[in-house]
């Protein structure tokens, strides 16, 4: 008789386990970002290090490879080959890379996000390009690797990771498309809104005050802080686990809107994990299904929700109960000032028109990065021209709300940034679908009645997961895969009508 336990479950059981240490990983990521005192940071660096060599051994044990192979040819669920198939993606990302590369790139990446928090600020340029050299090198070992085991291009290699089965082929083809209209959409834009009265709010504003204005719009929206927290980073992001997410958000004194709808924005990442399959937790098919789909949710917060007429008028008493009676806080006004457009120089403070000019940039110069076809010297003149080209704004000499303003490339997160703007295609198709199917969804938002946009977003992305490719799981959702005319639509809708 037969006793040696099934590869499948002896599969489950290491991914648990792998979980588990993801899961301290994660707390430990967050609390370097949020609370760590400065002289921690080679101690931190160097124990996440450790994790990361650790979790990756895990990750490319013979064993598992050979569970992987067995496991096949067991009899399984639909649901069970589904979490086998994302195991396998798994396995082979991290059989790409030897544990000494993983390793040198924690250490690397943390050095230079940490020097990066003060080099920003001083606009140090020179500082940051010698820390970020070594990031830049272990990450095209990274790319070559990946490329070499997948056989695809660099960029894609490495797109794949956050955004599995998109290539630069068909964000060519959609980016190229939206680089047509945008320009043009935005200065329509900028003429209408040019006619309107628009009261500014009058500070300061304690941070006080806006914490707990976006504590109480944050559970308005459903987060559970029971299983949650929001806390302040340097750059706003959600991190933990789905069974304790971490939020966090960054203050200024004299305005309150750019921190209240980034909160709104990591709510929707944060309800995205506290509601992935519980039964299946642990297991890669309960992980969110790639980037663009959890950006997807972040924008199906702050801006398809966050920014609609209807959820405004919500707002608006919460906004005087924080700070008091101002003119400017009528539901009319608080709407004209968060659907403002203004072309900036600050990718996380920019409005829905003019964001994608800014991911499009970051695109078309990381991903020649990457590949080699310039070094990082060549950055500050591209951005420059880049800026000037697609919004008419003049970068030079400014690196702190230029090339530096972003963590990604500190993180050596390449391929990330082509998410948000896919996430927000995708977004106003889903809200395109749920008018389809719910015709008076305006109306109940309006009557404060969020249920319906929770629940459709609940049913057909949140409890599905890492269940179906992408693809599929958009055709499943919306009745079609990525359709960029339904971000134009939303767009003119909402901007010129």
């Amino acid at each position: 008789m037969n006793t040696a336990t099934p590869a499948y479950e002896q599969l489950a059981s290491t991914f648990t386990r792998l979980h588990h240490l993801e899961h301290l990983q994660s707390i430990a990521g967050w609390d370097h970002a949020a609370n760590m005192p400065p002289k921690g940071n080679e101690a931190r660096a160097a124990a996440l290090a450790e994790m990361a060599a650790l979790m990756h051994r895990m990750r490319t044990d013979p064993a598992l490879g050979s569970h992987l192979q067995r496991a096949e040819q067991e009899p399984l669920s639909e649901l069970q080959r589904a979490n086998l198939r994302e195991m396998q993606r798994q396995w082979q990302a991290a059989t790409a890379l030897p544990e000494d590369l993983v390793q040198r790139q924690q250490m690397a990446t943390s050095r230079c996000e940490h020097a990066w928090r003060t080099q920003r600020p001083a606009n140090d340029w020179a500082g940051f390009v010698e820390n970020f050299k070594p990031v830049l090198a272990l990450a095209r070992q990274e790319a070559a690797l990946l490329s070499e085991k997948t056989g695809l291009r660099k960029y894609d290699a490495m797109m794949d990771r956050f955004e599995p089965g998109m290539t630069c082929a068909q964000v060519d083809a959609v980016f190229g498309e939206v680089r047509q209209w945008l320009p043009g959409l935005i200065q329509q834009v900028l003429a209408k809104q040019a006619r309107e009265e628009v009261l500014q709010p009058v500070g300061p504003f304690a941070q006080d005050k806006q914490r707990a204005l976006c504590e109480a719009v944050v559970r308005l929206l459903g987060f559970d802080f029971e299983a949650g927290r929001l806390d302040v980073s340097t750059h706003p992001f959600c991190g933990g686990v789905p069974e304790d997410v971490r939020l966090t958000t960054r203050f200024r004194n004299d305005e309150f809107l750019t921190s209240l709808m980034g909160t709104i924005h990591e709510t929707g990442h944060g309800r995205y994990e506290q509601n992935l399959p519980r039964e299946w937790l642990g297991q890669p098919m309960a992980q969110a299904r790639s980037m663009a789909l959890h950006e997807s949710q972040s924008l199906s917060f702050e801006m398809q929700l966050g920014s609609h007429p209807g959820f405004v008028a919500r707002l608006a008493p919460l906004v005087v109960q924080a700070f008091g009676e101002q003119p400017a806080f009528t539901p009319q006004n608080l709407h004209r000032l968060i659907t403002r457009v203004k072309p900036g120089t600050i990718r996380v403070d920019a409005d829905e028109v003019t964001y994608p000019a800014h991911i499009i940039l970051r695109y078309e110069i990381e991903r020649p990065l990457i590949e080699g076809e310039i070094e990082i010297e060549d950055v500050p003149a591209l951005w420059d021209a880049k800026m000037m080209d697609l919004l008419g704004v003049d970068t030079r000499g400014n690196y702190a709300d230029g090339p530096m303003q972003d963590v990604h490339w500190s993180a050596a997160l390449f391929g990330y940034f082509p998410c948000y703007s896919l996430g927000a295609m995708y977004a106003a198709q889903w809200f395109a679908t749920m008018r389809r199917q719910m015709p008076d969804l305006d109306a109940r938002i309006g009557a404060g009645d969020l249920a319906p946009v929770f629940g459709w977003l609940n049913e057909n992305i949140w409890s599905q997961a890492s269940r179906w490719p992408t693809n599929e799981l958009a055709q499943r959702a919306s009745g079609e895969t990525l359709n960029a005319a339904h971000f134009r639509a939303h767009l003119e809708a909402r901007y010129l009508g």
